[in-house]
């Protein structure tokens, strides 16, 4: 058995709980492509940048691990900060990468310091668990390219697997943060992803900037929502572009704001 373990293949799927049905698509493709799948429940600190937003999040992990066995998900690693941050969580140091332009635009531009949270935690998971394939949502397009380039950069082992957003029937991309929202935020919030696909057919009559605009002016009608950001960028490197002739494939990524909840969001405009 053990001989068997050394060659068994690890997926692992590292998340901050509250799991919904993305979570867990990522958990049946972990399953269908490796003997052993892993999850890993942490709200990671280092990584929030506003901190009422990291003492606000949803924490349910009880129901989360009846989730995780009815998905058969062979392990589950939740520590709590004392065992990722010895330090009390204080002054944490964290990793310092050159992630390039990527980590500078939209999310980074936002949310100062919120990326090198991300590959703080992503790193410290990586190095314990040691997966063969490590499996993240496209809803967070940028935080998948920043990782992409950490795994890179730190020559890791590891393929990174970028997995469909998963969404409600009403076009909502499943977030935990969803569980935040009042009734009437949550009934306005599908017009997000609306707005989205109604942008993508507009590209033959308008420009990149009229694009936005009509996108940021969409979205603000709804009376709970207030973008904090629209950018349309290359799809590889991220930067933002002004022309529709300037990248081979483009992405609209998004950032919205109900209330005290943040969401973000975005579509592939062409590729």
């Amino acid at each position: 058995p053990e001989a068997n373990l050394k060659n068994a293949s690890i997926g692992f799927v590292p998340t901050m709980g509250a799991l919904h049905k993305g979570h867990l698509s990522l958990i049946e493709a972990s399953k269908s492509d490796n003997d052993y799948t892993v999850c890993s429940i942490f709200v990671n600190p280092t990584q929030f940048n506003d901190k009422a937003d990291y003492e606000k999040y949803p924490r349910h992990l009880d129901d989360d691990i009846q989730e995780l066995n009815k998905y058969s998900c062979n392990v589950l690693f939740a520590p709590d900060s004392q065992e990722l941050y010895p330090a009390n969580g204080q002054h944490v140091k964290n990793t310092q990468l050159d992630l390039g332009q990527i980590a500078e635009v939209m999310e980074g531009k936002f949310r100062p310091g919120h990326f090198n949270g991300v590959i703080t935690i992503v790193k410290k998971l990586f190095r314990i668990i040691k997966p063969n394939r490590a499996y993240f949502g496209k809803k967070d397009f940028q935080q998948l390219a920043i990782i992409r380039r950490m795994n890179k950069e730190l020559k890791m082992p590891i393929e990174i697997i970028g997995c469909p957003t998963i969404r409600e029937d009403d076009g909502l991309a499943l977030s935990s943060r969803n569980l935040l929202l009042s009734p009437q935020q949550r009934s306005e919030a599908p017009a997000i992803y609306r707005s989205l696909l109604k942008s993508k057919e507009k590209l033959a009559e308008q420009d990149v900037d009229q694009v936005k605009q009509g996108l940021t002016d969409e979205i603000n009608s709804s009376s709970c929502l207030d973008v904090e950001y629209v950018e349309i960028a290359d799809s590889r490197s991220l930067q933002p572009i002004d022309s529709w002739g300037s990248a081979d494939s483009a992405v609209c990524c998004v950032a919205v704001h109900a209330g005290d909840v943040r969401l973000i969001d975005n579509i592939m405009l062409y590729n």
